[in-house]
């Protein structure tokens, strides 16, 4: 059961049906209702009718035994002292227990009723709900008074009723109707509800199943059925297929990152091995140079993986203000073939990493130049703050200058000259511009070399 109730199109079933059961209990209501005052206002009509027709008997001066009394609405005539004289064939008896004043713009107060004209008809008084016994049975009527005065100067009252019989069997055929009928559409209405709503979840358990098999199978380029739709459901497939597409590719990154990794280490820890194990075995060999190059280059590919796992990891940029031309200048310091023109300007974000960044790219200018490296800072507007570093090698080709940013990527002409990169620095160099809300990219420069552009929020 709750397995049952604990679905989507259970809920919503259920929610329906229970919305429509309201809607329609409370119009079934409104409609018995207004059914029964309008059989009763026509019931109020008839017995006005009857009594004024009775009224105006007496005020035209019938007799009261030679009165026209309708049968099919019983009447009596009373005096002011209760005193019965006239009443239907076979009526019995009257019981009002309902009475209803009815307002009379030119009603007199009690007691007036003598200072009317001779056989003149009043007004109809109340009109009350009660019974009347004719020829031994009792039926429901609806009554109304009408007070008139005969020729001899003497005011009567008309009591007449018409019979609530016809009302009673109209709503009781309504509401037994509404009875029967209310279950059936309430049935209908569910069987509908389940119905559309099994057939608008099933793209949803489709996505559902295969995201199962996903799961269960880790084979991340399956992708789920897109409904051919233009509603939610579509929209959430594709979305998925989104999702499950950053995840592939995020994923391959990982393994790639982690192989290439694993390779970029095992030279460095190979080539040591090597020489402390030659060293053990003859300590006059031991390469002491080669073997603290090792370590260092070890060192810096555990630093370089340590900040590319940070980066990853979404570590938070400081907010620090760094003065952008005297970072560039320090960085530079003890360069020689590197020169400098700056302008003041400051970035907000993490000295460290900004370090990193103008180092790597310091290090890189350096390892292609033939003779010189010039870093320009400088202001562009007031919103960006630009570093370039620019070189006098050989340049980047166009085709490869999104490929220079990958991980592990050294292009061979580089790989010939490189003194021991493991093809890391320019991609954490633009990871960290990205990190600050900047851009690194590489164009020709001036002297034909490569021009790597740093762009950074000013602070």
């Amino acid at each position: 059961m709750r397995r049952l109730f604990g679905s989507v199109r259970a809920r919503a079933t259920l929610a329906a049906t229970a919305v429509v059961a309201v809607a329609l209990v409370a119009a079934g209501a409104v409609v018995l209702l207004s059914l029964r005052s309008n059989l009763a206002g026509q019931a109020d009509t008839a017995a006005d009718g009857a009594a004024r027709n009775v009224a105006s008997q007496i005020a035209q001066g019938v007799p009261y035994r030679e009165l026209d009394l309708d049968g099919d609405h019983p009447a009596q005539v009373v005096d002011r002292d209760g005193r019965v004289l006239a009443a239907s064939e076979d009526l019995e008896a009257i019981s009002v227990s309902d009475v209803t004043p009815v307002a009379r713009p030119d009603a007199r107060p009690d007691g007036d009723e003598d200072d009317a004209e001779a056989g003149e008809i009043g007004e109809v008084t109340w009109h009350g709900q009660g019974r009347a016994t004719v020829d031994g049975e009792s039926v429901a009527y609806r009554f109304a008074q009408v007070e008139v005065t005969d020729r001899g100067d003497r005011t009567v009252r008309v009591y007449a009723g018409a019979s609530l019989e016809a009302q009673q069997d109209a709503v009781h055929t309504a509401a037994t109707v509404m009875l029967v009928g209310l279950p059936l559409l309430l049935a209908v209405v569910a069987w509908v509800t389940w119905t559309v709503t099994r057939r608008a979840l099933r793209p949803v358990e489709a996505i559902r199943r295969e995201m199962a098999a996903i799961t269960a199978s880790e084979d991340l380029a399956r992708r789920v059925p897109v409904p051919d739709t233009h509603d939610e459901v579509a929209r959430l497939a594709r979305t998925t297929n989104e999702t499950l597409a950053a995840l592939e590719t995020s994923v391959e990154r990982q393994r790639r990152f982690v192989a290439d990794a694993s390779h970029e280490l095992r030279s460095p820890i190979a080539s040591l091995r090597t020489q402390l194990e030659v060293a053990a075995a003859h300590p006059a060999l031991l390469d002491l140079d080669g073997a603290v190059e090792d370590t260092v280059r070890l060192q810096r590919l555990a630093a370089d993986l340590l900040l590319l796992a940070r980066l990853d990891a979404g570590e938070r940029v400081a907010d620090a203000r760094v003065e952008l031309a005297a970072l560039v200048r320090e960085r530079a310091a003890g360069r020689s073939e590197v020169s400098v023109r700056a302008e003041a300007v400051e970035v907000a974000g993490s000295r460290g990493q900004l370090e990193r960044v103008l180092d790597n790219l310091l290090d890189n200018a350096r390892r292609h130049a033939r003779s010189a490296v010039v870093v320009t800072v400088r202001r562009d507007g007031d919103r960006r703050a630009v570093v370039e570093v620019a070189d006098d090698g050989d340049g980047v080709p166009a085709g490869d200058r999104e490929r220079v940013f990958e991980r592990f990527v050294r292009l061979d002409e580089a790989r010939a000259r490189d003194d021991g990169g493991a093809g890391l620095g320019l991609a954490i160099a633009r990871d960290v511009a990205t990190r600050h809300g900047g851009t690194l990219t590489v164009r020709d420069a001036p002297t034909g070399g490569a021009l790597f552009e740093l762009r950074l929020p000013i602070a």
